[in-house]
């Protein structure tokens, strides 16, 4: 998929506030400090998100309508974040609200650092998308930063956790924002799901 434009619709406080329901979402959701901004700049191919030194900077649903045709949604990281606990709850249940109730999201991109071991609150996070059913692929991030060894038993240990409580994987992508590696993998399957359920938003 070739990205022809990308604008920002506006960043929301609830799930009310969003934008009418009327074409398929993308969702990036990951760990405060797993280089979900960064990311998603290399995908659209130029700097739209706000990136940061400082985990949590994402704290609203954030809209961007992709080629007239899609919204990619960017959601506050889980996790480490120098906020406080109300805040945090705050996010949670933002997070949980649009996961579970929002009708137009088709598929939830799970960012996972690829530089480090697996995490629990990663494996969890998945646990609850699929408790959800909600459709969802795994994205390794950050892979440009270790050795291609090194991710490979990040990758293998995380699948193994997996499939402990998994009987199939989901989709897995691995990318690179500095390098632009796995980003065109991920904008052609979102391609090929919008083609399946584009009849879901006719009219």
């Amino acid at each position: 998929m070739v990205i022809r434009s990308a604008e920002i619709v506006g960043s929301f406080p609830s799930l009310a506030a969003c934008p009418p329901p009327d074409r398929p979402e993308y969702a990036f959701c990951g760990r405060s400090n797993v280089g979900k901004s960064s990311l998603i700049n290399a995908l659209l191919k130029r700097k739209i998100a706000r990136t940061s030194a400082t985990p949590g900077k994402t704290q609203l649903l954030n809209y961007y309508h992709i080629n007239d045709s899609w919204y990619l949604v960017d959601l506050p990281g889980y996790g480490y974040a120098k906020v406080s606990q109300k805040m945090r709850r705050q996010w949670q249940k933002l997070i949980k609200d649009y996961l579970q109730l929002r009708q137009s999201l088709v598929n939830v991109f799970a960012l996972v650092d690829g530089m480090i071991p697996p995490q629990n609150i990663d494996l969890e996070f998945m646990e609850t998308l699929g408790r959800a059913r909600v459709p969802f692929s795994i994205v390794f991030t950050k892979t440009d930063r270790i050795k291609p060894r090194h991710f490979e038993q990040n990758r293998r240990a995380f699948e193994a956790k997996m499939l402990e409580k998994w009987e199939t994987l989901p989709p897995v992508f691995v990318t690179s924002a500095k390098t632009g590696a796995g980003t065109a993998a991920i904008t052609d399957y979102i391609a090929q799901i919008n083609e399946q359920v584009a009849n879901e938003f006719d009219g």
